[in-house]
């Protein structure tokens, strides 16, 4: 079986999304062991986009169904796309799929990039009438720097959970298991995440 960490490293120099909080990480010694104090965001790094991100009384983090973050997972290749993933890019490519994870051009990128590929609001139609219970991007949003939030309601608001930031770089495209369990923050709308695809081959 070969499994893919499919997390970034949550760091002091992750890659931080304008407006979000920089991580920061503080050791204390006591002389006998030590300890890490952490700031964090719960957006910070590989993280997950609870509903309650953008719908008011929609589900938090805590509540989301385990089922939903560890099953099946598709990844596709939209590397062809620059800026914009629409439906062209996802046609044909939906059916029988539960989970669908997008590795674009920006897997392996290191700094921020406010044109990184993005889900166009059509294709957002399209993933939440495919019945797809979550979507995945390596891009560190699933909508344009420049959107409106109508690509996270439009999936949020159907229940459609939202993975960002991952590291999809050495992962061919194809059918995988994955797990990516959050923090069981209660009553938050977002987590880090620690994310992995496993082949099922020996």
């Amino acid at each position: 079986m070969i499994i893919y960490d499919i997390t970034r490293d949550l760091s002091a120099d992750a890659i931080l999304y304008p407006g979000d909080i920089r991580p920061r990480f503080r050791e204390i010694d006591n002389g006998q062991y030590r300890v890490t104090e952490m700031t964090i965001g719960t957006h910070s790094g590989t993280h997950i986009d609870a509903p309650s991100h953008y719908i008011e009384g929609g589900l938090t983090v805590d509540r989301i169904a385990l089922d939903v973050l560890a099953g099946s997972a598709r990844v596709i290749d939209c590397s062809d796309a620059e800026t914009l993933i629409g439906p062209e890019n996802l046609a044909d490519r939906l059916a029988g799929a539960r989970t669908l994870l997008l590795k674009t051009w920006f897997s392996g990128r290191e700094e921020f990039d406010p044109g990184y590929p993005a889900l166009s609001p059509e294709a957002a139609d399209l993933v939440v009438e495919a019945g797809i219970a979550c979507i995945g991007t390596d891009a560190p949003s699933i909508e344009a720097f420049c959107g409106d939030g109508s690509v996270h309601r439009r999936l949020l608001g159907a229940g459609t959970v939202v993975l960002e930031l991952l590291d999809l770089a050495a992962v061919p495209e194809g059918e995988y298991h994955m797990v990516a369990l959050p923090m069981r923050l209660a009553g938050a709308d977002g987590s880090p995440v620690r994310a992995i695809l496993c082949n099922g081959k020996e």
